[in-house]
Order: C-alpha cells, then structure tokens, then sequence
C-alpha cells in the first residue's frame, strides 16, 4: 500500500477532500494530511465539522482507519511530507485555493503544505491539485500553466454528466474518481464509460463536421 500526502487549503469544496481522505484510507493506503487554516473554515461551513486538529481524524476516517490516517500542523516544517527522502508516493492539494496555487507554483514555500507540494516538484513525485474557482483569471491560468509545465496534474474540480448522476454525493465520487486515477490509486468510485449499445463510433466514415 502506499503512502500520500492530502493537503486541504481555502477553496470551496470540502466534500471532495472529505471523500478523497475516506476513499484512499479504504483501499488500505496511509494519509497525512495538512490543512490551512483557511481549510478548517471550509471543513466547518460547507462539512458541518465542529472541532479543531485533534478531532479532525476521527471525524474523516472510516472506521477502523484512524491509525493509518497522520495529521500534522501547517508549521510542523520538520515533518515527514517536507522531506524528499521521505517514502511518499503523492502529493495532492484538494481543494487548492489560487492563493496556495500560485505558491507552489512559484516555489514559496511558508508552511507544510507548500513544502510538501514543492518537493513532490522537485522528487518527481506525482502532484495533483484540484483547483475550484471560477471564473479564472489570467493570472490564475498562467500560475496553472506554471504547475503543469512543472510537472504537476492540474485537476479543475468539474463534475461530469455522462454517468447520470443522481445525487451530490454522485458529482463528488465523480472529481474524486479522477483524483484517485492521476494518483494511480485503483478504484471503483463511478462506473468507466463504456461505448453506448447502438453507437456507430466504430464506423469508417464521418457523416459531417463537428
């Protein structure tokens, strides 16, 4: 099993990090997990959590999962995630707001979270952020630009419609589904496309233009 690193910072959408947190921790994988303080305000306002660091791993871990779930403070710079001879297998930032974004993307490194992602960057390691902010300004695109030419994956938080989602929950396994497969964590979160009964998508010739 492997071990990522899951750091949640200011942007909208709590229920993808929650989900991200459960579902790695299922298929048997170690988190430590960071959050900003901004992350907690999020965690409260859009997930209903009451309580600080101490309580956050009950509230996100499945049960039985508590002991391969690890939290550390956002200014515990001595911690494991900050080390590239750590044994980590990936880094992801979700949600991550464009302030922390254009962080990483710079290499300013003030806190855990931006150092883990930054030696992701500098192992080679995967790095997936899930940006969810709209609508994006130029600087938020250049700043995304940077990252990807950097080498990391760039994971807008948009939920897909194929599937016939039927509820919320549905549209966060979707995102989260993504997440994981970037990761190269396996899963089984929302059913593959599959080419639809009665397509022509095998056929040899276009009928027009697109």
């Amino acid at each position: 099993m492997g071990t990522f690193v899951v750091g949640i910072s200011g942007g909208s959408g709590a229920p993808y990090s929650r989900r991200l947190v459960a579902a790695l921790l299922d298929a048997g994988h170690e988190v430590q997990l960071i959050t900003t303080s901004a992350g907690m305000r999020v965690l409260r306002y859009e997930a209903g959590f009451e309580g600080g660091l101490e309580e956050l791993g009950a509230w996100l871990a499945p049960d039985g999962a508590v002991d391969r779930l690890t939290i550390y403070g956002l200014q515990s710079v001595e911690a494991t995630p900050a080390s590239g001879s750590a044994p980590i297998d990936g880094v992801v930032i979700c949600p991550c707001s464009m302030g922390t974004l254009a962080r990483v993307a710079h290499g300013f490194s003030s806190n855990l979270l931006e150092r883990s992602a930054d030696v992701a960057l500098k192992q080679q390691r995967k790095l997936v952020v899930v940006p969810r902010e709209t609508p994006l300004s130029v600087v938020h695109l250049r700043n995304m630009l940077a990252l990807a030419e950097a080498g990391a994956v760039v994971l807008p938080a948009m939920p897909g419609f194929y599937n016939s989602p039927e509820s919320v929950g549905d549209l966060v396994d979707f995102v989260v589904a993504r997440v994981l497969d970037a990761l190269g964590v396996d899963n089984d979160l929302t059913a593959r496309w599959q080419t639809p009964k009665g397509s022509d998508a095998t056929s040899p010739w276009d009928e027009g233009e697109v």
